[in-house]
């Protein structure tokens, strides 16, 4: 399946889901047509304007949702939905940690956790983001080495469902946590990939800071772990059909006004480093959008002072280049006073 919008049409997506018109079909395709608005997923090269899909990953958006709220939401809320839902079982009365509930898939969590009666979110940021996002959750915790102490505070025996987006060092972390019954699951790691100097040996770290759990403490503490990985289980192992049941929820929880999408900012295709260093610093409160309809950023001037430093190196450059001719004049000039003054041998000899 072919996409194609021209430049002018809002055609917001993110690295996984994207949004747009349909272009083009294939021949055998009957479910879909030029015209039709749609949500996809791609497993790669979804930073462009166009993209081919199979129709496996293409949902048609519902009336009156638009494309930027489509690009936004779907991803964070089918992970969300899948955590909470499908693997964790949240119920009624039950209470659930949240790693990095400022950032798209958290507010996701936020926001369908209150779609069930009674339930306590705990949620872990960093302290800049608190004024943003403390009415979104039932207890805000500070990102901070310290946080198992604050929820054990509020909580003495601890929580029903830890959703980790970090793993390393947390893993042991957020499974001590867990009250019998209690679930784990594990959708990123956050701590492996960010960082200034992160390498091959600060990811052997991580890992090793991971306890391997033996099946048999599962059994006698009863506990769960989990895991979820939305790339592998599309396209390495045939979930489609699975996704896009989740897909339909989503959009039938938007539908009825639960949900809705939160976006921190978009960016023009030209800035997508500028946005990404963004993302990879966790300074975003909700999703970040790429729009190829908006024009980028003007690059800054050069300041003053980088000017004054280049026109200071440049005339250390010629001051240095002149004195180099000088010396190579005098040097030439050396070179012939020596060979005048040898002795001249006479043609007879």
């Amino acid at each position: 399946m072919i996409r194609r919008p021209p430049r002018s049409t809002l055609f917001p997506y993110t690295t996984l889901f994207r949004s747009g018109e349909v272009e083009s079909v294939g021949s055998n395709v009957t479910t879909y047509k030029p015209g039709d608005k749609v949500v996809a997923l791609t497993d790669a090269r979804a930073w462009a304007e166009a993209v081919i899909v199979s129709t496996k990953y293409v949902y048609k958006m519902p009336v009156g949702m638009s494309f930027l709220d489509a690009a936004a939401m779907t991803m964070n809320f089918v992970v969300a939905y899948i955590l909470l839902f499908d693997i964790a079982g949240l119920q009624k009365g039950k209470s659930v940690l949240v790693h990095s509930v400022g950032g798209g898939v958290g507010q996701a969590v936020a926001q369908l956790c209150k779609t069930v009666e009674d339930v306590t979110l705990f949620g872990a940021a960093s302290q800049s983001k608190h004024d943003a996002i403390k009415d979104t959750v039932t207890h805000l915790i500070d990102r901070g080495p310290d946080y198992i102490q604050e929820v054990r505070k509020i909580a003495p025996d601890g929580v029903d469902i830890v959703l980790d987006c970090l793993g390393g060092e947390d893993c042991n972390r957020g499974y001590t946590l867990l009250k019998p019954m209690g679930k784990y699951v594990l959708y990123g790691s956050s701590n492996i990939v960010t960082g200034e100097t992160k390498s091959i040996f600060s990811l052997a770290k991580t890992w090793w800071q991971v306890d391997k759990v033996n099946p048999l403490k599962l059994y006698d503490e009863n506990k769960a772990i989990g895991g979820l990985h939305l790339r592998h289980l599309l396209f390495q192992q045939n979930g489609h059909d699975y996704v896009r049941s989740v897909v339909e929820k989503v959009f039938k929880l938007w539908q009825e006004g639960k949900i809705k999408s939160v976006v921190d900012s978009t960016w023009a295709l030209e800035d997508v480093g500028e946005a990404m260093q963004k993302l990879h610093d966790h300074k975003n409160i909700g999703k970040l959008v790429l729009d190829p309809s908006l024009e980028p950023k003007p690059k800054p001037p050069p300041t003053k002072g980088n000017k004054e430093s280049k026109d200071k190196e440049n005339k250390e450059k010629s001051v240095d280049s002149k004195a180099a001719s000088i010396e190579s004049a005098d040097g030439d000039q050396e070179a012939k006073d020596g060979e005048a003054d040898k002795p001249q041998q006479s043609e007879a000899q």
